[in-house]
């Protein structure tokens, strides 16, 4: 069991030390700061050599010399919420004294630290001590913010009403001291644009320097990149085109999990838990459970969730996760007002089921031909064990016939271009990557098909090909050309549906076996 003094020494010492201060360096910090108390009624001088003094454990000091925050220490037998209050009166003691302003003060027992920002937010767990930097930059956002009721929306960037609306509930939440924010919103309504019109109200307002937007997979992050770009021309972001390391000098971060993940685990790692005043988490309904809440434990921020599909199931329940009471999110547009609004904001859709043979009778011996029988028995197989349910289509069992035909349906099907031949924008959902691979195949060579009667050729070329896991699917970065001119039908990850012709789901969800091919 360690005394306090042992406390301080292997363990906030060196908590200290990783975070950049140097506790025998007098500039940065000081140990048993005497702080000057009154002393008690009646009592006309002090009466013992500690009388009418308090002493702090550290006080951490800018490069002015000025205190900038407090730690109070108990051994780690202790509970660190003993200090609490020790280290609050501490704080404001410290300010009488100096007549300036001391609004941060940190109590520990060496294994666990709370970060209290008074009369700002409640104390909070936090796994590491702010550098210098990071003390001066939550100082300069708390005297130079300004009133976020009195900043301006650029509508140029999410100009919508619902979006705006969106904006101005995570601004008034903030006002309101909270800290975690869940905006709900239907595919294709604008959740990217709406999260960087609300970074740019906060920056201007002088509320956030620094911003981490986290995704899940590198086409998001690019596709984030060139948003920010677009919007926000003028704010540094990372990383740059081939940058590999963290660099601390941008303004917006845009990293994948893993990314984050690794940097923060690095052995060498130098970035601060304060290092960012806003978090963004993009579809925060998949990734940030589990093993990848550590980025969110590590990093102690204002958190914002973006999602179309918030979850409720123990272990990833979106709504507990950002502090929803009673599953009712910061805000919500959901796919059924952007539907019905006049004009509306996204196109309603409906399912076209195909059917095939295989689907409604599988694959046994009934079905297979006596010529197809003899081949399988000449090459060992044997045809009595043969028994595939239509339901095992790409899962236990592929066949290429029913994918073709599915892409020949398609085609004849889908709702076309001005010139009512080739088909709109268009986004396959397959049941895993390698079913994702095969229905690409079929793009990749030429065929001829059937359109509404009229025989036409066409050539399908993979532009780039996209493959993510969510639930599995592809999304077919395709070109489809005929002789002459060609027509893009490609799709971005995130690109707003408002544009799209067509959704195409190829799933096992709606293709029912039935009769027919």
């Amino acid at each position: 069991m360690k005394t306090e003094a042992e406390t301080r020494k292997e363990l906030i010492d060196a908590k200290l030390h990783k975070a950049g201060w140097d506790v025998n360096n007098l500039t940065q910090v000081s140990k048993e700061f005497d702080i000057a108390v009154p002393l008690p009624d009646g009592v006309a001088e002090a009466r013992t050599p500690y009388e009418g003094h308090q002493y702090s454990d550290y006080v951490l000091l800018g490069r002015d010399g000025k205190p900038l925050a407090v730690v109070e220490a108990k051994k780690s037998s202790k509970d660190a919420a003993i200090g609490r209050e020790q280290a609050k009166q501490y704080c404001y003691n410290i300010q009488k004294q100096n007549d300036e302003k001391l609004p941060f003060c940190f109590y520990t027992n060496g294994l666990e630290i709370f970060f209290w920002d008074l009369e700002n937010y409640p104390p909070r767990k936090v796994v590491g001590y702010p550098t210098r930097d990071d003390l001066e930059r939550f100082l300069y956002i708390r005297e130079h913010r300004k009133r976020l009721a009195d900043e301006l929306i650029n509508t140029e960037i999410a100009g919508r009403d619902y979006q705006i609306r969106a904006i101005r509930s995570v601004m008034e939440g903030i006002e309101k001291k909270q800290r975690n924010f869940l905006l709900v919103m239907a595919t294709g309504t604008g959740k990217t644009r709406t999260c960087i019109a609300l970074i740019d109200a906060l920056m201007r307002a002088g509320h956030a320097e620094r911003v981490l937007f986290l995704v899940d997979r590198i086409a998001l992050r690019e596709q984030g990149l060139t948003a920010f770009k677009e919007h926000l021309p003028n704010e540094p972001r990372w990383p740059k085109l081939g940058e590999k390391l963290i660099a601390k000098d941008r303004r917006i971060y845009i990293s994948t999990y893993p990314t984050m993940l690794n940097i923060i685990r690095e052995e060498d790692n130098t970035l601060s838990p304060h290092f960012f005043d806003l978090i963004v988490i993009d579809e925060s309904h998949r990734s940030i459970y589990n093993t990848y809440g550590e980025v969110l434990d590590y990093f102690k921020a204002i958190t914002l969730g973006l999602t179309a599909t918030p979850t409720d199931i123990i272990d990833h329940n979106t709504f507990k996760l950002f502090d929803c009471d009673n599953g009712l999110p910061t805000f919500a547009y959901t796919y059924e007002e952007a539907v019905n609004h006049i004009p509306p904001y996204l196109c309603n859709f409906q399912v076209m089921k195909i059917h095939t043979k295989f689907q409604e009778e599988g694959i046994s011996k009934r079905t297979i031909s006596l010529e197809d029988q003899k081949r399988l028995i000449l090459e060992g197989k044997e045809v009595e064990e043969i028994n595939f349910e239509g339901t095992e289509l790409e899962k236990t069992v592929i066949n290429k016939g029913t994918n073709a035909l599915i892409v020949k349906e398609f085609m004849e099907e889908s709702i076309k271009d001005s010139n009512g031949v080739l088909p709109g924008k268009t986004i396959f959902f397959c049941s895993s990557m390698s079913h994702a691979r095969r229905i690409e195949q079929i793009f990749l060579i030429p065929c001829t098909l059937s359109i509404r009667g009229n025989w036409q050729k066409f050539w399908f070329r993979t532009i780039r090909g996209f493959m993510a896991r969510v639930g599995y699917w592809i999304s077919l970065q395709t070109t489809i050309c005929r002789v002459l001119p060609s027509v893009s039908i490609c799709w971005i990850p995130g690109l707003t549906l408002e544009n799209w012709l067509i959704l195409f789901l190829l799933s096992q969800s709606i293709l029912t076996p039935s009769s027919g091919r």
